[in-house]
């Protein structure tokens, strides 16, 4: 984008009656930004939505100057952008009609993945919820998944430090701009997100942190990626916008479900009553849901290491089909003394760790 583009685009974010919906309307319009404030207030009102009021802020000269306090700001700082048409632009975003006119990214953020979940939920994560998280997070490894989250306490950092532990990109989306970090108790993370992803945002540098941005951010959260799974939510939260925006933009959303008298499992069993979420047990449900399949030139790397990370359930079972070779479901779950369901699930983990492969009649060998 040349200089005088991004200078007028700052300018059309700039204007507060001028939203990202109403603003690509105007650039559809007129052809570029530059076009927006040297249009006439007759050309300007004669696009719908646009009033006297609105095409009164537009000749506005304030705009111009903070945009040019802004693009020096981007120049000296060298902060990355990306245009809601250019390639490098979210794809999963570009389909939000009210996805930001200009991301600001920061970090080493590569989106050519197209594996990319957002995991959100309450700030006061439970010991449970803190091991469901990292738990889905390592079982999700062999998909290699980019996992997006909002940075905040809770379900937000645990997921982003587990997604880095196990070497997956994160991205972390953020209700200010980039001249600052809340909470600043996480600032101690933002090397390690940004060797491992990095940051978006669409607040300029001068905005600092207010619960009314959250808003904002929380649909960068549920746009960029190709479902949003709560891990845990209270009745009111945040994680359930996300849930909202997600599931109006006709993403799938994942909950998961708890006892009815927990109180940070209320939010999730809700969203699952009314429809607007899958149940989340495990990766499992995950995978067969958006219809993931293992890489298939992941897997002998995976194979390498597996043997040092399967649990003891997941022993019992290779020991099982190492002994019997191709075996039944249900055998398997009589031989290892396992519930079905259990060894359903952990048949898949394996399966995605490139170590077992199912056969039609609900057959299973060790590859």
């Amino acid at each position: 984008m040349k200089e005088e583009q991004l200078l007028y685009t700052l300018a059309l974010q700039h204007v507060n009656k001028v939203g990202d919906i109403l603003g690509k309307r105007l650039l559809q319009h007129f052809g570029s930004a530059a076009s927006i404030f040297k249009a006439t207030k007759s050309q300007l009102i004669a696009i719908e939505g646009i009033g006297e009021l609105t095409a009164t802020a537009l000749k506005h000269s304030s705009h111009i100057k903070a945009a040019e306090d802004e693009l020096r700001f981007i120049q000296d700082n060298h902060i990355r952008y990306s245009y809601y048409t250019d390639e490098d632009y979210p794809t999963h975003l570009k389909h939000c009609v009210d996805g930001p006119i200009l991301l600001f990214h920061s970090g080493t953020i590569n989106l050519r993945p197209d594996r990319v979940i957002s995991i959100v939920g309450t700030r006061k994560v439970t010991p449970a919820g803190k091991y469901f998280c990292e738990k889905l997070i390592e079982e999700l490894v062999p998909l290699d998944p980019i996992i997006v989250s909002g940075f905040a306490y809770g379900v937000d950092i645990v997921a982003q430090r587990a997604a880095i532990r196990y070497g997956l990109q994160t991205i972390g989306c953020l209700a200010h701009g980039f001249e600052q970090i809340y909470p600043k108790a996480h600032q101690r993370y933002v090397a390690d997100v940004e060797r491992n992803g990095g940051f978006f945002t669409d607040f300029w540098s001068s905005h600092t942190f207010d619960r009314n941005n959250f808003l904002k951010r929380n649909r960068i959260i549920a746009g960029i990626s190709e479902a949003t799974v709560v891990i845990e939510s209270a009745e009111k939260g945040g994680s359930l916008v996300t849930a909202d925006i997600a599931h109006s933009y006709n993403r799938d959303v994942f909950a998961v479900p708890g006892r009815p008298d927990d109180t940070y499992s209320v939010g999730c069993n809700n969203l699952i009553k009314q429809q607007k979420a899958h149940v989340l047990t495990s990766a499992a449900d995950l995978v067969y849901m958006l219809n993931w399949q293992v890489d298939a030139d992941r897997k002998p790397a995976i194979q390498k290491q597996l043997f040092i990370t399967l649990d003891d359930e997941e022993k019992k079972i290779f020991k099982c089909l190492k002994e019997s070779g191709k075996e039944l479901l249900d055998v398997i779950a009589i031989g290892c003394d396992l519930p079905v369901h259990v060894v359903a699930t952990k048949l898949l983990s394996m399966e995605m760790k490139g170590l077992v492969r199912p056969l039609p009649g609900k057959l299973f060998e060790l590859i």
